[in-house]
């Protein structure tokens, strides 16, 4: 941290959203010096419970409160990170006094010893209290055979976590966008002699197709 670098925070835009990845002191400062808007932040993933990677995050929370209207109803913004995040969080807004007018939910991933040095292991599974805007989230394990933590998957994207070895327990973020169909060249299509309908459709959708002349054509 310095006065031209700022603690760790990552932005990743997709889809009209952007997806923060870990939130240190002086965020939401960054965001507005950019041209992103904090307001279209729906996830936000937590490496680990260091503060240059987390003190920013009851702050920027609170800014977003604040620009927020209270009858628009919000989808919760989903937080995901190290067991031991909720209660930090929960904490930090209580003895503030600070009411959120969205809800929140967090995701926390259990750690297993071998992550950090044995003397810096804590057990922080510990659940406080609930606050009254924050729905409640899972609790993700490891698994044992992908050796990852499967946090989303649906029909575009797949985010899972890994684990990495730090002075305290640490996670890593994969986004894996699924396979989406590209685009034809028309003019390739037009020396096949092959017209707009189904047999396009085959090609967008990656399958090899034999024309009447006994020609194949792949993707």
């Amino acid at each position: 941290l310095s006065p031209s670098r700022g603690a760790s925070a990552v932005v990743l835009r997709r889809a009209g959203e952007c997806w923060l990845f870990d939130c240190g002191e002086g965020t939401q400062t960054q965001f507005m010096k950019s041209h992103l808007k904090a307001g279209r932040i729906s996830k936000i993933f937590i490496s680990h419970l260091h503060g240059d990677h987390l003190f920013g995050l009851p702050g920027l929370l609170s800014t977003l409160s604040l620009q927020s209207c209270p009858t628009t109803m919000k989808q919760p913004v989903e937080i995901y990170g190290p067991v031991g995040l909720r209660d930090f969080l929960w904490t930090s807004l209580e003895i503030s006094h600070s009411q959120l007018l969205f809800p929140y939910v967090v995701h926390e991933l259990v750690p297993t010893p071998d992550q950090c040095p044995a003397e810096q292991f804590k057990d922080l599974s510990a659940k406080g209290d609930v606050s009254s805007n924050e729905v409640q989230g899972r609790t993700v394990h490891l698994d044992p055979v992908e050796e990852s933590y499967l946090l989303l998957n649906n029909e575009h994207v797949t985010v899972k976590a890994f684990q990495l070895f730090h002075r305290i327990p640490s996670f890593g973020f994969v986004v894996e966008e699924s396979p989406r169909p590209g685009k034809l060249n028309v003019q390739r299509l037009k020396e096949f002699g092959i017209e707009p309908g189904p047999v396009c459709s085959k090609l967008k959708n990656g399958e090899s197709i034999i024309l009447q002349n006994g020609v194949t054509v792949s993707p």
